[in-house]
């Protein structure tokens, strides 16, 4: 059985910083990754990492902002989240990715980006 488990969000106001928390635990990630729902919209893409290479992407409205980081040792991955915006408000998700190609999902932290 795989957990996600994320931890971290809260309330910011614009311009502010905050940092995410995920660890996954019952089998090693392929790729970890973030992913935020805003409300009426569809989840989209934050950053993902990969274990090996520790290859990055990012989506192009967090680039230079955003930093993914992963710890392969303890199979967590970290999103530290600078110069927030209003439209950064959303419930960002952690998913981990097996080897076998099964996606597994946290529940979600909300950050709220407001003053």
């Amino acid at each position: 059985q795989v957990q996600v488990v994320e931890s971290g969000g809260g309330l910011v106001q614009p311009g502010g910083s905050l940092g995410l928390s995920c660890a996954a635990s019952g089998s090693i990630c392929r790729f970890m990754g973030w992913y935020r729902q805003a409300p009426g919209k569809e989840r989209e893409l934050v950053a993902t990492i990969f274990t090996v290479g520790s290859i990055k992407n990012y989506a192009d409205s967090v680039k230079g902002r955003f930093t993914i980081s992963r710890d392969n040792a303890k199979n967590t991955a970290d999103l530290q989240m600078n110069t927030l915006k209003p439209e950064d408000t959303a419930v960002y998700y952690c998913t981990c990715r097996t080897y076998g190609n099964y996606d597994y999902w946290g529940q979600g932290t909300q950050v709220t980006v407001s003053s």
